[in-house]
């Protein structure tokens, strides 16, 4: 087994008190911004964008730093197009009969159905898989750990990068997934997470009221 290497924490950056919280509420703030949209213009985003904010995604911490990730970069029409089919058929099947009649009710504000048209009009689809296993640099496999909560810590970053970068995003998750891996040519080890669709709100899109409403702070923490 390998001994462990250390260095120095060099780049930690310290603040007063006051800064601390400004920069909180700041960062706060603008996150309150943030938006689920399902209206996208097709204006390309360019890549170094893109690239650059799936760097963000791939600092996050994960189970012995194995990084179980993997971020497909969906642009092409006819993928995209292959993708729209598949999940609409899945979404009418879930509007159809397997959603449960509680789920439809706590979706009905949010006004969605089956047709996903902005699978296609999106200019960049990402599709997140999640990795049971890697590879090492000397060819041996090895079992990841605690997959879906690095996965879920990734794409947290990835969707607070690609808002501070100016790109509005949708969390698509039909269910199952299991065409990404064959439009995506990625091996069936890997498990598609979540398609996040990427580009810039259409003028005049519109939101649903019903999504500005967060719980507030003593509902969601508590303190020991």
């Amino acid at each position: 087994m390998a001994e462990p290497v250390w260095e120095s924490l060099s780049d930690y950056r310290g603040y007063p008190p006051e800064e601390m919280a400004a920069r909180a509420r700041a960062f706060h703030g603008d996150l309150r911004r943030r938006r689920t949209v399902r209206d996208f213009e097709r204006r390309p985003v360019p890549r170094e964008v893109i690239e650059t904010c799936l760097l963000a995604a791939g600092t996050a911490p994960s189970g012995a730093n194995l990084q179980p990730w993997h971020f497909a970069v969906i642009q092409d029409a006819t993928a995209k197009k292959r993708i729209r089919v598949a999940a609409e058929a899945e979404e009418r099947a879930f509007y159809g009969g397997k959603a449960p009649k509680a789920w439809l009710e706590a979706l009905a504000p949010l006004g969605t159905d089956a047709d996903k048209p902005f699978l296609e009009e999106a200019p960049v689809l990402i599709a997140i898989f999640a990795q049971k296993s890697g590879t090492r640099p000397d060819g041996r496999t090895i079992k990841h750990y605690y997959v879906p909560e690095s996965v879920g810590i990734a794409t947290g970053f990835l969707i607070a990068a690609l808002h501070d970068a100016g790109l509005a995003t949708l969390t698509h998750t039909p269910s199952p997934m299991g065409f990404l891996n064959e439009i995506c040519a990625r091996p069936p080890w890997e498990k598609p997470t979540i398609l996040l669709v990427v580009g810039y709100p259409r003028a005049g899109c519109k939101v649903p009221v019903h999504g500005g409403l967060r719980k507030p702070l003593g509902e969601i923490s508590s303190w020991i």
